[in-house]
């Protein structure tokens, strides 16, 4: 399909309310961790781990669900595993232990893999890659929207009624979204006719070869596990950073990422003009630059309120970059796309998980002036280095 139709617009609005439920789960926990550190008498690195749980097998799982997903169907695919992480958040309502409640984040995470890189693959095999970038932008405004709901969702339940409603928020979420999407998916399975390829155990590792095989594939994969270490691995960390430096309240600490989701909106709404005049090497290495000097702004910003500006530029100059690898990578393989985008938001997810260990060790023994001055000087390199590469290897 060249251009989106009515109904095809229709399917990407019920993927970007899966994406919202995906999203919001990922940053669920991260203005709860210091209420987690009273509740179960845990350290804070111990307590960290529902972060990093969810995304190492948010990471793991993306090998299994590409290929089903290009045997299968991906739209339906997409909703079956929305349903199913209802069971995960169900499990973290119930857990008494913090074993349990790590245990239910890996459910949820393993489960939440399958919902944003094939609602990516599944954009790209039914739109024309002109068109991607901006159909992408605006399927990632339910990415945006979860990212903050999620800190501001955990905040406000955790300040009030306790951790654990949260928890039954998302159940009740993906279960309503989960059914639209599957009664969405027999009329999209009826108009948009994808070709799907049978993979068994020895198809899923030769189509992660063909992946692996393409050299540009390596360097979108290598570029995006960077990025989501240095970012989110930082970011997790920003409204526990806000409570404990300045005595905000985790609602609100959490209710000040929404800044980082006008930033992201800024670009999904400007999407197509940001492309046509910056183009994707001076989006790539703009978002880099932004990024880097938010974390700066943070590390040496002397009141909360300069939060608010810097959390607008790193959701600027985070989706500038991340639209960018993300529209490249659903043509990186596109014979194998669903496997190929599995394959990139494993990468990133993992990155993220690794992110977040070693921004949690770091803070403990150096505190988190040193972690915001790292990935301040982390960002800009890895917006320019993959700016040039993009120069050398263009994608059409």
């Amino acid at each position: 399909m060249d251009r989106p139709d009515p109904q095809h617009r229709r399917a990407v609005l019920l993927l970007s309310f899966a994406a919202f439920a995906s999203a919001a789960s990922a940053r669920l926990c991260d203005p709860m961790l210091p209420s987690l550190v009273q509740v179960f008498r845990v350290g804070p690195e111990q307590a960290a781990q529902v972060v990093s749980s969810f995304s190492v097998a948010y990471g793991l799982l993306q090998v299994f669900f590409g290929p089903l997903g290009d045997r299968i169907g991906k739209y339906r695919l997409i909703a079956l595993t929305t349903l199913a992480c209802t069971v995960g958040s169900l499990g973290a309502v119930l857990a008494q232990s913090m074993g349990w409640l790590i245990v239910a984040r890996l459910l949820t995470g393993a489960s939440a893999a399958g919902i944003i890189p094939l609602s990516m693959a599944w954009i790209g095999d039914t739109i024309s890659y002109e068109h991607r970038q901006a159909t992408l932008a605006r399927f990632l405004a339910g990415q945006i929207v979860g990212v903050i709901g999620g800190q501001f969702i955990g905040g406000v339940f955790t300040d009030t009624l306790g951790f654990r409603w949260a928890f039954g928020f998302m159940a009740a979420t993906y279960l309503v979204v989960g059914l639209w999407v599957l009664y969405e998916s027999h009329a999209n399975e009826r108009t948009h006719h994808v070709r799907h390829t049978a993979a068994g155990p020895a198809g899923v590792l030769s189509q992660a070869r063909v992946v692996l095989g393409v050299s540009w594939a390596r360097v979108i994969l290598a570029t995006v596990f960077v990025e989501g270490l240095v970012v989110f691995g930082t970011l997790a960390f920003v409204p526990s950073y806000l409570h404990g430096r300045f005595g905000l309240s985790l609602t609100l600490a959490g209710a000040l990422m929404a800044a980082f989701g006008i930033g992201g909106f800024s670009y999904t709404l400007f999407a197509r003009q940001f492309v046509s005049s910056l183009g994707e090497v001076g989006l790539a290495k703009l978002g880099g630059v932004l990024i880097g000097t938010a974390w700066f702004m943070l590390a040496a910003g002397p009141a909360w309120g300069w939060a608010l500006p810097a959390c607008y530029l790193v959701g600027l100059g985070y989706y500038m970059l991340h639209n960018t690898l993300q529209t490249n990578a659903t043509q990186m393989a596109p014979q194998v796309r669903g496997t190929a985008v599995s394959l990139f938001a494993s990468a990133f997810f993992l990155g993220q998980s690794l992110g977040v260990v070693l921004a949690s060790f770091l803070l403990a023994r150096s505190g988190p002036t040193l972690l915001f001055t790292l990935a301040g000087l982390a960002l800009p390199v890895i917006g320019l280095v993959f700016s040039r590469a993009l120069r050398r290897h263009p994608v059409r």
